[in-house]
């Protein structure tokens, strides 16, 4: 598969956006939890969609003889991802979290299989294991003895469902069968599942306040923290890997996802002021190795 330079830098992209996601979500479920912060971080993208955008919620738009597939895009890739992912820090740990959603390729490769009858082919299963190989040398700092002492909780099982759902979320992006919107301008496409997404996000909220579990804690750093959550993982990174998705499909796209925990060592250490380790090098190489092997395959388009 010919996969563009271009292709590559948008689902880099969404990676490293995802990366400073993750190390500034940790701070921030100490001053907001998860599900109104998941609210907050959608409510206010969509209103910076809207002024471009609102034509896509008029009654003659297109958006509403597709409504029922947007109402599970909406579900699985805004709602609910990050929702999960919060959730499961509250109970797992970053190590825990990260090794599963390392599994993601793989989970792709069954839902193309199960749901979309896309066989998946030698090079993309060799591919994936590589990467999570990759991941895993990340995840140990080098020292395979760490692996013995990681322990699975309750939590773990919110991050399993969490990469389960992204993979459903990237194929239904990615399945020409269904990618009927791919002429829209970008910004009504965006706007239209982070509109519902945030209808999702609000209707867990009050469940959240209603059990008793809600919490927000204002202050300068809080809100530069969420600015950034909004600007960069939400609006920049969920466009760059829409566009990444439509090029190289959704099991290729979700090797892109094993840059992640690379990404996150790499700017913790450098926000700590710590040179990035040798490990942190050989991590990158496996996990390019799995995304190269993943591109050999010839993607189906019908």
């Amino acid at each position: 598969m010919r996969v563009s330079a271009i292709t590559v830098f948008y689902l880099t992209t969404a990676a490293l956006m995802w990366a400073g996601n993750a190390i500034v979500g940790k701070l921030l479920v100490q001053s907001s939890s998860p599900v109104l912060l998941n609210t907050i971080r959608w409510g206010v993208a969509a209103l910076l969609l809207l002024p471009f955008a609102w034509r896509v919620f008029v009654p003659r738009s297109p958006l509403w003889a597709h409504s029922k597939r947007f109402v599970l895009l909406s579900l699985f890739g805004v709602g609910s991802y990050n929702v999960h992912l919060y959730l499961a820090l509250q109970t797992s740990t970053p190590i825990n979290v990260t090794l599963i959603g390392a599994s993601m390729p793989i989970w792709a490769i069954m839902i193309g299989a199960i749901i979309y009858q896309e066989r998946a082919q030698i090079q993309q299963i060799a591919g994936a294991l590589i990467s999570m190989l990759g991941v895993a040398v990340v995840i140990v700092r080098g020292d395979i003895e760490r692996l013995i002492e990681i322990e699975f909780v309750v939590g773990d099982l919110f991050m399993v469902l969490a990469t389960i759902l992204w993979g459903a979320y990237s194929w239904m992006l990615s399945h020409p069968k269904q990618s009927t919107e791919r002429s829209w301008p970008w910004t009504e496409f965006l706007l239209a599942q982070v509109g519902f997404g945030f209808c999702w996000s609000l209707v867990f909220a009050v469940s959240e306040y209603q059990l008793g579990q809600s919490y927000f804690s204002w202050n300068w750093q809080t809100f530069a923290m969420i600015a950034f959550v909004i600007i960069g993982p939400s609006l920049i990174a969920y466009r760059c890997w829409g566009l990444g998705v439509n090029q190289a499909g959704a099991t290729v796209a979700t090797f892109f996802t094993n840059l992640i925990p690379v990404f996150t060592a790499i700017l913790s250490t450098l926000l700590l002021q710590k040179s990035p380790e040798l490990y942190h090098g050989i991590a990158f190489a496996l996990i390019l190795c799995g995304i190269v092997l993943s591109l050999q395959v010839k993607r189906q388009t019908t």
